[in-house]
C-alpha cells in the first residue's frame, strides 16, 4: 500500500537536516562498530566458522531486537518516546569506551556459547540503541511534520555505505585499535546529542499537533509476509554474489565491500523522493540479471572481470527493483517501524539462508542461482518491450504458453547437453543456449516462465555439469571456510581446488609418484629445502609442525624418527587428507600423525614451549590472509613454541597481496630470515610443482646460515619496505601490500 503523504505546515515543519544528519551518523557507527569488533575479536577468539557464525547472529538478533524496540517505543506518547531513548542511550553509554570485557575462552569453551556471551556483554546495549535510530527517527520525522518520512531512509543506507567503506579504506589503516574505541565512543556521544536536539524539536503534546493524516488501516498478516519475502531476496543475493564471486570468478581482499556496497545504496536509490533513477534501474533489471544468469555456473577461466562486473551489476539493479517494490508497498507512517521491522526479518532471513543453511545442505553456491531464479520472478513482472508486454495482457494464451513453455525450456537446455542420444557438443550447447535467451526476452512480462527459461539457461550453461560433479561421491565437498573440488588433472594427476587455487596435487601411477612432493611444496621451493636440511641442522628426530593441512603433501618429507604433528582449522580438510580414495601423502608417509583442529594461534597458544624444531606456516584460504597469523604477537607465539635454535617456514605466495614486508615487519630485531622464490622449468611444471614464495627465519642467525650454506645461491635477504609499519593486534591493514601494477 502506498503512504499517505503529510501535508506540510511552514509553521510547524522540522528542519530535515538534523533528522538527515542523525540517521546518517547512527548509521555510519553502526557499520563502523561491527569490523571493528571482529577486529578487536580476532587474536582472542581466532578464525573458526562458529565463531564468526555466532557473532553474525548476534548482530542479526540485536538488529532485529533494536528495530522492535524502536517499534514498541513508537506506540508511546511522543515525549515519552524521548524520554526513554535518550535514558537507554545514556544507561548504553556505561558500556562506553566500546570494546571487548577482558575476558578469554577457556579451552572447552563452546563457541555457539561463549562468543554470543561476549559479544551480548561487551556491545549488546550500545549496539541495540544504535541499530534503533534508523526507523525511530523516521518516525519522529513525521511526528515532526517534516513530511513523507520514507526518503530519509536514504540517508541511513548511504551513512551505512559510508561506515562500510571508511573501516578498510582509512581507519583501520591509519588508527590503531585503541584509538578506534576512543574515537567511536567520542562519536556516540555526539549521536546522543543529535538525538536530543531531534527530541527537542518534538511536539509537546500528541494533541496538539496533530498529524494530517488518515486513520491507519490494520496491516494483514499477507502484506507482511510480503515485506519478508521481498527484503529477503536482495539481503540473500548480496552474501550469494559475495561467495560467488570470491570463489568462482576471483579472490580478489575485499571485493566483499563492493556487493555489500551496492547493496546499501540500492536502498538509497530506491527510496529516494526523485523516482527517475529507481524507475531507470527498473526497466533494465530483467536484461541484466538475464544477462548475468549466463555466468553463474562458470569457472571464469576465460574474462573473470566480466563476469564479475555482470553479477555486481545485477545484484545491484535486482536490489533496486525489489527495494523500490518494498517503497511501492511502504504503508502510512503510522506503521512505519511495522514495515522497517518486517524488513529486518526478511534480511536476517535471507542472510541466515545463505551463512548457515546453505553450507549444510549444499556442496556448492546453489543458494545463489536459486536466488536469481527468485529473482527473476518479482523484476520478470513488466515486459520492457511495448509490443511483447501486450501478449502477456491476455489470460488465456498467457496460461497455455506457460505451461508448454516450461516443458520447451527444461527440454531445450537437455538437448544442449546430448540427452534423448544426440551429440553432446559445445555447438549443441551454445545454440541452446541462445534458444534459451530468446525465449527468455520474450517471456520477460511472464514471470514464471521468465524464471523458468532462467533456470533453464543456467543449466544450459554449466549448471548440468555442476550438478553432475555434485552426484559423484567425493567430487566436491563445502564447509563453512568454502568450496572444495576435488577431481583428475592432466598428467595422471589428482587435485584439490579450493575456488580459484589449488591447494594441493597429487600425481598418481606408482608409489614413487605419489610420494612426489608437488604445487607450492616442491623439492626445490623453501621448504622442500629446508625439509632436505633437516637431519644436519636437527639430527634425525627433528619434532615438526605444520600450520595448513590441505593434501598432506609436506608429509612426505619425513623421516623415519620424526616426530610430525598438524595443526588445520578446517575438519572438512582432515577429512579429504585422511582419506586414501582422495589422497595419500597422509596415508603413505604419516598415518598416525596427530592433527589438531582449531584456530592455529589459539592452539600453539596452548601448547607446550619449546615444542618443535621446525614449524611451517601455510594457512591461507585461497588468496585471503588470516591478519592474526601474520603479525608481531603471533610470531612471538611462533618463537615460543620453536626450540631456541628452531626454523620457522611461511609461504607468502600470494596473486595480489605482496606479503614480503608483512614478514620483514614481523621478523624486525627478533629473527634473521632469507627469501626463497622458485620458478620450476617447465620439465618440473610437468610434474605439476608450482612457482612459490617461501621466508625462512630463525632466532639463531647460526642455525639459518647453516640453512642458506647448503644452497647459497636459493636463498636473499628479505627487502623491508622503508616506512612500513610492523602489522600488529592493535594494527595491520592491507592496503599498502596490494599488488596495484600486477
Amino acid at each position: 500500500m502506498a503512504s499517505i503523504a503529510l501535508p506540510i505546515d511552514d509553521e510547524l515543519k522540522a528542519p530535515r537536516l538534523r533528522f538527515v544528519v542523525t540517521i546518517f551518523a547512527g548509521s555510519f557507527l553502526l557499520f563502523l562498530v561491527q569490523p571493528m569488533i571482529a577486529r578487536m575479536a580476532l587474536p582472542r577468539l581466532g578464525g573458526a566458522p562458529a565463531v564468526w557464525n555466532s557473532a553474525m547472529l548476534v548482530y542479526q538478533g540485536l538488529l532485529l531486537a533494536g528495530y522492535a524496540y524502536a517499534h514498541w517505543l513508537s506506540r508511546l506518547a511522543v515525549q515519552t518516546q524521548a524520554k526513554i531513548h535518550l535514558s537507554a542511550l545514556a544507561l548504553a553509554a556505561i558500556m562506553l569506551p566500546i570494546g571487548l570485557i577482558a575476558a578469554a575462552p577457556p579451552p572447552d569453551a563452546n563457541a555457539f556459547l561463549w562468543v554470543p556471551w561476549l559479544l551480548l556483554v561487551s556491545i549488546g546495549p550500545l549496539f541495540l540503541v544504535v541499530s534503533a535510530q534508523a526507523p525511530l527517527m523516521q518516525r519522529w520525522f513525521a511526528i515532526s511534520r517534516g513530511g513523507d518520512p520514507y526518503p530519509l531512509y536514504a540517508a541511513s543506507n548511504l551513512g551505512s555505505f559510508s561506515g562500510l567503506i571508511a573501516y578498510p579504506l582509512l581507519v583501520e589503516p591509519l588508527v590503531p585499535v585503541a584509538t578506534q574505541s576512543l574515537g567511536w565512543s567520542v562519536a556516540y556521544g555526539a549521536l546522543m546529542l543529535l538525538v536530543a536536539w531531534c527530541a527537542f524539536r518534538l511536539p509537546k503534546a500528541a494533541g496538539s499537533t496533530p498529524m494530517r493524516v488518515e486513520p491507519a488501516q490494520p496491516i494483514a498478516w499477507r502484506t507482511i509476509a510480503v515485506w519478508i519475502g521481498l527484503a529477503a531476496i536482495p539481503s540473500g543475493l548480496m552474501l550469494s554474489t559475495t561467495l560467488h564471486l570470491t570463489t568462482d570468478i576471483v579472490a580478489m581482499p575485499l571485493l566483499w565491500v563492493v556487493p555489500l556496497g551496492l547493496y546499501l545504496l540500492s536502498f538509497s536509490v530506491a527510496f529516494s523522493a526523485d523516482r527517475r533513477l529507481a524507475d531507470f534501474f527498473k526497466r533494465i533489471a530483467p536484461i541484466t540479471l538475464l544477462i548475468a544468469a549466463c555466468g553463474v555456473f562458470t569457472d571464469a577461466t576465460f574474462l573473470p572481470l566480466v563476469f564479475a562486473a555482470f553479477a555486481l551489476l545485477n545484484l545491484f539493479t535486482v536490489s533496486v527493483y525489489i527495494h523500490s517494490e518494498l517503497f511501492d508497498r511502504r504503508p502510512d507512517p503510522e506503521q512505519l517501524t511495522r514495515f522497517y521491522l518486517a524488513m529486518s526479518v526478511g534480511g536476517a532471513l535471507g542472510g541466515l539462508f545463505c551463512a548457515l543453511i546453505a553450507p549444510l545442505i549444499f556442496d556448492w553456491t546453489y543458494e545463489h542461482p536459486l536466488l536469481i531464479i527468485a529473482a527473476a520472478i518479482v523484476v520478470g513482472v513488466t515486459s520492457p518491450f511495448k509490443p511483447i508486454a501486450k501478449l502477456w495482457t491476455r489470460s488465456t494464451a498467457r496460461d497455455r504458453t506457460t505451461r508448454w513453455g516450461l516443458v520447451a525450456v527444461l527440454l531445450i537446455s537437455l538437448v544442449g547437453q546430448g540427452a534423448f542420444g544426440l551429440a553432446d557438443s559445445k555447438q549443441m550447447a551454445l545454440a541452446a543456449s541462445f534458444v534459451l535467451i530468446a525465449i527468455a526476452l520474450v517471456a520477460i512480462g511472464n514471470r514464471i516462465l521468465f524464471a523458468m527459461a532462467v533456470g533453464a539457461l543456467m543449466l544450459s550453461m554449466g549448471g548440468w555439469d555442476k550438478l553432475g560433479r555434485s552426484a559423484a561421491p567425493g567430487r566436491m565437498t563445502r564447509s563453512f571456510f568454502g568450496i572444495y573440488s576435488i577431481g583428475p588433472v592432466a598428467g595422471d594427476a589428482r587435485v584439490l581446488v579450493h575456488g580459484t587455487t589449488i591447494h594441493g596435487i597429487q600425481n598418481r601411477g606408482s608409489p614413487e609418484r605419489e610420494r612426489m612432493a608437488t604445487s607450492y611444496y616442491a623439492r626445490s621451493s623453501g621448504v622442500g629445502l629446508a625439509m632436505a636440511a633437516a637431519p644436519q641442522l636437527y639430527g634425525n628426530g627433528a619434532r615438526v609442525g605444520v600450520v595448513g593441512l590441505g593434501t598432506g603433501t609436506l608429509a612426505c618429507y619425513s623421516q623415519p624418527s620424526q616426530r610430525w604433528k598438524f595443526y588445520e582449522i578446517d575438519p572438512v580438510i582432515v577429512g579429504i587428507a585422511r582419506d586414501p580414495a582422495q589422497f595419500t601423502f597422509l596415508s603413505r608417509c604419516q598415518p598416525r600423525a596427530p592433527i589438531v583442529v582449531g584456530d592455529a594461534r589459539l592452539t600453539l597458544e596452548r601448547e607446550p614451549s619449546s615444542s618443535a624444531d621446525i614449524l611451517v606456516v601455510d594457512a591461507f584460504s585461497s588468496d585471503s590472509v588470516p591478519m592474526h597469523l601474520m603479525t608481531r604477537e603471533a610470531f612471538a607465539t611462533y618463537r615460543r613454541h620453536l626450540a631456541p635454535e628452531g626454523l620457522l617456514l611461511v609461504h607468502i605466495s600470494n596473486r595480489y597481496l605482496d606479503l614480503e614486508p608483512v614478514i620483514a615487519g614481523a621478523a624486525r630485531g627478533d629473527w634473521s630470515a632469507r627469501l626463497r622464490l622458485y620458478v620450476p622449468d617447465a620439465e618440473h611444471v610437468a610434474l605439476h610443482e608450482s612457482g612459490s614464495v617461501w621466508i625462512a627465519l630463525s632466532p639463531s642467525a647460526e642455525v639459518l646460515g647453516r640453512l642458506v650454506a647448503l644452497n647459497p645461491a636459493a636463498w636473499r635477504p628479505l627487502k623491508p619496505r622503508p616506512g612500513f609499519r610492523p602489522w600488529t593486534d592493535e594494527h595491520s591493514s592491507i592496503l599498502p601490500i596490494l599488488k596495484l601494477g600486477d
